[in-house]
Formats: C-alpha cells, sequence, structure tokens
C-alpha cells in the first residue's frame, strides 16, 4: 500500500565519505552530483549500469587511522523516454475529474494509491520514512498528490546515489566541492549517520516544511483542483510556449475560457486629470469626503529580486519594502501618504480619521517577518494594531521551462516564489480581509504598490477614489502616457461578442509580454497610443470580494506561466544556478475581466462612461515613478531605479513651487545626472498639501540655487520671497500632531493635538 511504504531511505544505496586529508586533495578526481530526475523512469529502473572510466581512480589516505576513499567511478543512467505533454495533460485531467467527484479523503487516498506512478514510486522507491515522522491521512494525500503530479523527484535524495564527472569544471572547482560535501555531511565526533552519512531525523525538519508548501497549494489552489490542477495548468500554458516559440508569456484569457470570441481591442477614453483640473479638483474632493469609507491595500509579497538589497549585519537578502529611501523604508512613505490625506480630512471636516491598511505578504526573504517587525518597532506608525491586516500569501514552486518540472535546490525543498500579486483577491477572501474592512465600515479601498513613490502626488489618488466612491464603480484604474520600451503594460478596452448575439464592453490591461499575440507591436496598433498600466487601483470591496469568493479560475486573474526571466537559487552546497523556468503567477489588475458590462447590441459610440470600470488620466510623473531595481553602472538608464525616482519626486517638486513664482534651475534628462547626481534637492512632506492646490497657497516668491538643498518636514509653512543658495533643513517633531496612548497602551496619533 502506498501509505505504509516508506519512502526516504534504501538500504541498497550506501556510501560511507570521511574528510580527506589536505595533501591528498590534488590528486583526487572530484565528482558532484547528478540534477533532479525529470522522468519517473530515470530512478525507477531496479539496475544500473556502472562503468569505470579509464582515467577515474581511487585516492586515499590516513586520517587517525581511518581510511579516506572517494569514487570516481561514472554512473549511466538510461535515457527518460520522449515526454509528451498533452499526454501528461490528458492524464492528469482524468485523475482530477475522480479527484473530485469523491466525496472524502478516505476516497481520493484510495484513488491515488491505485495511480499507477503512485504505486510504481512507492513499491520501488529506494528511500525509507525515517521512524520519527508520523504522517497522518491527509499528509500522505499531499505526498501521493505531489506524486501523481509527476514531482516524485523532489523527494529524492540525489546526492545519496548519483555521481558523475564534471569535465566542464575546474579541477580546483571540483575539488572545493567534494570537499563542501564532505565536510556537510561529517559529524566530526563520529556518530552514526544514515545512508550518505546523514542523520535519519535530518530530513524530517525539511519534509514538514515541504508539506506546509504543498498543503498551501491544495488549499489556496482548490479554485483549479489543488495540486493536480496546478500543474495541468502549468502543462497547459507551457504546451502554448511550446507550440509559439515567439511568446514566452501565456495567459488564460476570459474570451477562451467563456467561450468569447475576442472580436476587438481598442485605444481607450480616459479622463485627463491635467486637462480638466475643474472636474479633477472636484473628484479628489470627493475623495477627501468619501475617506471614512476608504481603504488601503498594499501588495508587499514580492521578493524584489532586481534591487539587490541585503541586510548589512546578517548578510540576508531584503524585500523591496525595506528600501531605505529619503530617510525612511519605502512602507513608511507609503504610511506618511495615507496620513497626509488624513490630515487634510482633519483640518477640513475636525474630525479624526484613520484608515484600515491590509497588507499581503509572504514568506520571500523573510517578508512577513520583516514588515511586522518593522510595524512593532514603530509602534504601529501611531495607528493602532487593530488597523492594520497583515496576510500571508503562498509561495509556489518554479518551474523548468524545457518539462515543466518543479526546480529542487536540495532534497524535499522545491525552489519557490511568490505567486503574483493576483492571487491577492482570493486570499482576502481565505483570510477574511473584506469582512475586516466591513468590521471598519468600509466601502471602497484604494491599492498601490510600494515601489512606486509618486503615485499619491496631487489629485492622482484622491481623484482615483472619489469617482468611484461617488459614482459607484466596481474598479478603476489611475494611467499615463507609455514610455516606449517600457516593461510595462498597457490599458485596453475590449469587445467581444457573446455567443448568445450580446456584446460585452470593459477597460482591462495587457502585459507587455503578449503585445504581439495581440498585434499592438508590429500590427495596426501602436504601443504609443495606449495609456499604461500602473497598478494603481480604486476597487470596489464587495465587487472583489465576489471576485474572491468564485469556486473557479476567475479568482485567479490572468494566470499566466511567466517564462521570460531565469530562476536563480542556490543549492545546498551555496552554488548558484541560473535556469530557464518561471513559475504559475496571476495579475491583480485582471479582475477587470470580470466587470465587463452587456449590451444588446455593438456600440459605436463612446462607451466608457455606462461601464463598471474607468480610467483616469494624469502626467506621468504624478502617476508612477518606481524604485524597483538597483543602478547598474553598465547601462546608463535610471528608468526604475531609487535614483531615477528621486529625479522625479525632485521635477514634481520643480513644477509645483515654479507655479508660485518661485525660480528654479532648469532639470535636465536623466541621463545628464548618471554621475553627477541632481542638480538640487527639493523634499517636501506631504502634509503640506497633499493636494498642490493646497500647498501653493504656502509658498510665493524667490529662487532656489543649483547645487542647494531644500528638506521641509512640517504641515504649515508660510515662505515669502525666500532666496536659497545653499541647504535649508527644517525639522518638526510632532508634524501632524501628537501621540496618545488607547486603552491597550497603544500610541496613536491624534491630528493638530500639539
Amino acid at each position: 500500500m502506498a501509505r505504509i511504504t516508506p519512502i526516504l531511505h534504501h538500504h541498497h544505496h550506501r556510501h560511507d565519505f570521511f574528510l580527506l586529508s589536505p595533501s591528498h586533495l590534488p590528486h583526487i578526481k572530484p565528482v558532484y552530483f547528478k540534477a533532479p530526475f525529470s522522468s519517473f523512469s530515470s530512478f525507477t529502473s531496479t539496475s544500473t549500469s556502472t562503468s569505470l572510466s579509464s582515467s577515474s581512480s581511487c585516492s586515499s589516505s590516513f586520517t587517525n587511522g581511518v581510511a579516506a576513499r572517494v569514487s570516481t567511478a561514472e554512473v549511466d543512467y538510461a535515457p527518460a523516454p520522449d515526454f509528451d505533454i498533452h499526454e501528461e495533460i490528458a492524464r492528469l485531467q482524468i485523475l482530477q475529474s475522480k479527484l473530485s467527484n469523491s466525496n472524502n479523503l478516505k476516497e481520493k487516498l484510495g484513488i491515488l494509491e491505485r495511480e499507477s506512478r503512485v504505486k510504481k514510486f512507492f513499491e520501488n522507491s529506494r528511500v525509507l520514512l525515517p521512524s520519527s515522522l508520523s504522517l497522518d491521512d491527509y499528509e500522505q494525500f499531499l505526498l501521493n498528490c505531489l506524486v501523481a503530479a509527476g514531482q516524485e523527484h523532489v523527494l529524492i535524495d540525489n546526492s545519496k546515489f548519483d555521481f558523475v564527472i564534471d569535465s566542464e569544471r575546474s579541477s580546483l572547482r571540483n575539488a572545493f566541492y567534494s570537499l563542501a560535501e564532505m565536510i556537510e555531511n561529517w559529524d566530526g565526533i563520529g556518530e552514526k549517520r544514515d545512508g550518505f552519512g546523514k542523520k535519519k531525523d535530518g530530513v524530517v525538519k525539511p519534509l514538514k516544511k515541504l508539506l506546509g508548501i504543498l498543503r498551501d497549494i491544495e488549499q489556496f489552489y482548490d479554485c483549479i483542483g489543488g495540486i493536480i490542477g496546478y500543474q495541468i495548468k502549468v502543462f497547459e500554458l507551457l504546451s502554448s510556449s511550446l507550440s509559439e516559440s515567439h511568446n514566452t508569456k501565456w495567459s488564460m484569457h476570459l474570451g477562451e475560457s467563456l467561450n468569447y470570441q475576442i472580436l476587438d481591442i481598442h485605444v481607450p477614453n480616459v479622463l485627463n486629470l491635467s486637462e480638466n483640473t475643474d472636474y479633477a479638483s472636484q473628484a479628489a474632493l470627493w475623495g477627501i469626503e468619501g475617506l471614512p469609507e476608504l481603504g488601503e491595500i498594499y501588495p508587499l509579497g514580492g521578493s524584489g529580486d532586481r534591487l539587490g538589497l541585503i541586510d548589512p549585519d546578517t548578510g540576508e537578502c531584503l524585500p523591496a519594502a525595506m528600501l531605505p529611501y529619503c530617510g525612511r523604508t519605502l512602507l513608511e512613505g507609503l504610511i506618511r501618504d495615507l496620513q497626509a490625506r488624513e490630515y487634510l480630512y482633519f483640518k477640513m471636516y475636525g474630525k479624526q480619521c484613520i484608515t484600515p491598511v491590509a497588507i499581503m505578504t509572504s514568506s520571500a526573504k523573510k517578508n512577513h517577518e520583516r514588515i511586522t517587525a518593522l510595524c512593532e518597532a514603530l509602534r504601529w506608525f501611531g495607528r493602532g494594531r487593530s488597523n492594520f491586516n497583515l496576510f500571508e500569501q503562498p509561495l509556489v514552486p518554479a518551474v523548468s521551462a524545457e518539462d515543466g518540472q518543479w526546480l529542487v535546490s536540495k532534497p524535499y525543498t522545491p525552489v519557490c516564489k511568490p505567486g503574483g500579486h493576483g492571487v491577492i483577491w482570493k486570499l482576502a477572501h481565505d483570510k477574511g480581509v473584506f469582512q475586516w474592512f466591513y468590521g471598519h465600515r468600509r466601502k471602497g479601498a484604494t491599492v498601490r504598490q510600494v515601489s512606486n513613490v509618486v503615485a499619491a502626488s496631487d489629485v492622482t489618488l484622491l481623484s482615483l477614489a472619489g469617482i468611484g466612491l461617488k459614482n459607484n464603480k466596481k474598479l478603476g484604474f489611475a494611467s499615463c502616457k507609455r514610455k516606449s520600451g517600457a516593461t510595462e503594460g498597457i490599458n485596453v478596452l475590449i469587445e467581444k461578442k457573446n455567443i448568445d448575439g450580446n456584446w460585452d464592453y470593459g477597460l482591462s490591461c495587457i502585459e507587455y509580454t503578449e503585445f504581439d499575440k495581440f498585434g499592438i507591436t508590429y500590427g495596426h496598433f501602436s504601443q504609443a497610443e495606449f495609456p499604461a498600466n500602473t497598478n494603481i487601483l480604486y476597487i470596489d470591496l464587495a465587487a472583489a470580494e465576489k471576485i474572491g469568493a468564485s469556486d473557479n479560475a476567475s479568482c485567479l486573474p490572468g494566470l499566466v506561466l511567466n517564462l521570460k526571466k531565469s530562476i536563480t537559487y542556490v543549492d545546498h552546497l551555496g552554488i548558484q544556478h541560473s535556469v530557464s523556468g518561471g513559475r504559475l503567477e496571476c495579475t491583480m489588475q485582471n479582475i477587470a475581466d470580470n466587470f465587463l458590462n452587456t449590451y444588446s447590441s455593438r456600440q459605436y459610440n463612446v462607451v466608457e462612461d455606462t461601464l463598471d470600470t474607468y480610467i483616469v488620466y494624469n502626467k506621468r510623473e504624478r502617476v508612477t515613478s518606481s524604485a524597483k531595481r538597483k543602478r547598474i553602472l553598465a547601462n546608463k538608464s535610471l528608468r526604475q531605479t531609487p535614483e531615477g525616482s528621486l529625479l522625479d519626486i525632485i521635477r514634481n517638486a520643480s513644477d509645483l513651487l515654479s507655479h508660485c513664482d518661485i525660480k528654479l534651475p532648469k532639470i535636465e534628462d536623466n541621463e545628464k545626472y548618471f554621475h553627477s547626481g541632481p542638480p538640487f534637492i527639493i523634499l517636501l512632506h506631504p502634509a503640506l498639501g497633499p493636494l498642490w492646490e493646497v500647498t501653493r497657497q504656502k509658498f510665493y516668491g524667490g529662487s532656489i540655487s543649483k547645487g542647494s538643498e531644500l528638506q521641509l518636514e512640517v504641515a504649515e509653512l508660510f515662505w515669502r520671497n525666500v532666496e536659497l543658495k545653499g541647504s535649508m533643513i527644517v525639522l518638526a517633531k510632532n508634524i501632524m500632531g501628537s501621540t496618545r496612548l488607547n486603552e491597550n497602551d497603544e500610541p496613536i496619533l491624534h491630528y493638530g493635538h500639539r
């Protein structure tokens, strides 16, 4: 039976290694571990042909009277049969259907144990479960699902059995590689080890962690069939990429899943805030009035690999939210912008308003742990713990671009990454975040990414929220002009004809990796015609919850297999690998695909005003400028770097103050400052506005010379004809108010209290 057959050790494969004397290292032909198996047959064969190469040898020495030996024999394996991805999809779909029709866990276990792949693996496995590890039925079900999905190599410790000579490695590197492995498996005191020298109980911890990963996948992706359904989706998307190799990112579009025919996409009509300034001001006022009905959502689960942040004390990688930026972390900057809007509400209406903030984290780079620690260290920003809801997104396995197999960094440890910010809607439903917002009497929420440092500039965010609240919209986008060649998507108007003859219209977005598929790059559309997708959203909470609660794939909008970037990971010996691969992820903004409006006939006139979705448009530097990647000296571009986004902050300040009759030096293009730094520095606390119409009432006349610095950490100011040549820094202790302890002894910021 599959449930009782041991899986983690086999007594017929044993190699005892001892630490070598350094004097003998140059004479040893090094060995390294063969890559994890990608097919079932490669490790179920009961016979292995072993041949010794003519140059192989066995070196030995005596250390404390013990002979040290290293075998350099090459091990040959039967080649894996051709992998037919379509047959594998069909096999898994049949299995998934059987599992979905079963009534309980016992029936599911029975179905899996009768699956030929599962039976063969557990009957022929080389390894045994340690006696200290006791699995319940559900844990055994998870392991059976893993094997049935074709990922049994995750459970095999290949390092115990498989050695090949790497002729391409230098002999010195091979020597160190072998030595590192032997040191890792030597306890120095002669304690009995299992198999290749590892303690049998040493597999318990990684196995328990693996079971946790499998549990998260099975439960979170239940809407598509759990572990089995997850792998089906990977194979389906991979099959598309293999059949049309010109594209590297593929999506299961709404039209395909609902039998729609995508008729056309159009350049959408937008509300231009920089041109229609009167309406923009009115919409921003609606946003301020509606602040007590608004929540804030921050998707911070991404790993932020491109920033390359390292903790200087521990050497550990840091998430993007921890980037020090203008004297504070990026997360602190988001809260500061929010408090500035609340302070403006207080000044206008004389009432205290604290906006509840939901933050999606992940375990990548200890993201959840570090974000929580930061909030605690800053006493929850003077807002109270009850006004924050941190919910952790599950990690998903990275897969090979060649055959969809899970990548493994060490035995029982798949390489995992966050599953994209699109999981936020289902996760928020599963974790009760929507109900938490309702408990705070919230109707809608603004969504903002942590790396975008200018999203709250002037009227952009307040107008976006105000229009959504005032007009009962389901989803709103904040957009701007798209930069040619930028790695960002576009907002579009979709027009579809339903199979019943009705027509559907809605605003959505298309990722930049799918432009070719829609004929945008080389077809009858130009990228420049479409506004940029910035991932700044307004969302109606009830509408989002309805989608997140769906029991089908619609709760995971825009499912894609992104194979554009290599997967980099470090194995158990500290060796870094970079392979072609990706992970199943979904896109937050594609929830819009569920908010299409239906009409009985085709619409030839402007339709955007009647849709449940909308777009506000502003100058690019007032909408998006991100600190996403580390500046590379060999690359002269500052786009999406902290330095480039700082220049945009200074540009906004220059634009703001120049309308107050303050003379400032001209700011050139970014390339001008790649080595020299900015021409001047102006950093203004957002509570001076945050609406520029408010800020401009506090400044008039004067000048700021080239090379000067102006930092104002105040909420109120009277500037008249100041001529600045040098550095002027004004710091207030209680900028917007002071804190008082509440009934839980938490410091709460009270606006206007001195």
